[in-house]
């Protein structure tokens, strides 16, 4: 079966939209997905599923956590094939040094995502920004929460898109190819 990986937007930040992961883990497991892990407390969740576009399962997930765990919030869920292309397109791994400071947007589909390529184009000096074919990459390079483009960015995406940063991209990635070794 093709593994997945679900990528929530704004879930156990602060005190609003909390989920437990024990409790998402279950709830997927009664979605039919298989081989359910969860990375980190801010909703990466790694499954086996049907060979479906992850808008499908995406829709799936979203309606069941609202209904379920009484929590409304936006997900993306990218193949493992997406986060390989991803992880193989990042320029931006090679040059700089903190994994922290280098954020991934995905988006869900190819318009979200060619909608950033004009930011893209504007000088943001020190951080930078590049649009690939899977995801954006955006080098925070005075920190995440100093960084204007990162602000400018998340507004672009709004409804459309999530981030994580390098570090948590390339866990993620193991993981979902961890049954292939």
């Amino acid at each position: 079966m093709p593994r997945f990986v679900a990528l929530f937007r704004g879930i156990n930040v602060g005190k609003a939209k909390r989920i437990a992961m024990v409790d998402l883990r279950a709830l997927l497991a009664t979605l039919g997905y298989t081989d359910v892990q969860t990375l980190l407390n801010s909703g990466n969740a790694i499954f086996e599923g049907r060979s479906e576009p992850g808008l499908t399962h995406a829709q799936r997930i979203r309606s069941a956590v609202a209904q379920e765990l009484g929590v409304d919030a936006f997900v993306i869920v990218k193949s493992a094939k997406d986060i390989a292309g991803a992880v193989a397109e990042n320029r931006l791994a090679e040059t700089t040094h903190d994994a922290s400071r280098l954020l991934v947007a995905f988006t869900d589909g190819p318009k979200a995502l060619a909608a950033l390529e004009p930011m893209g184009q504007q000088a943001w000096t020190p951080e930078q920004l590049l649009v690939g074919k899977h995801a954006a990459f955006l080098w925070c390079a005075n920190g995440i929460l100093e960084s204007k483009l990162a602000v400018a960015l998340l507004k672009g995406l709004a409804e459309s898109g999530t981030t994580r940063n390098w570090a948590t991209v390339q866990k993620i990635h193991a993981m979902l190819h961890a049954a292939e070794a």
